[in-house]
């Protein structure tokens, strides 16, 4: 058996910034959505 749990550090370099990659992402999306139902039907 393996006592190797987890990532090495170079798997987990390349995961944290797929990471932050995809909540930039996602974060980008949410304001566009967020700007563009606004702009059909303001809530404020």
């Amino acid at each position: 058996m393996s006592d190797n749990k987890g990532m090495t550090e170079d798997e987990a370099r390349a995961f944290h910034g797929y990471f932050v990659t995809g909540f930039i992402g996602f974060t980008a999306v949410a304001i566009v959505a967020h700007f563009l139902v606004w702009s059909w039907r303001p809530w404020l």
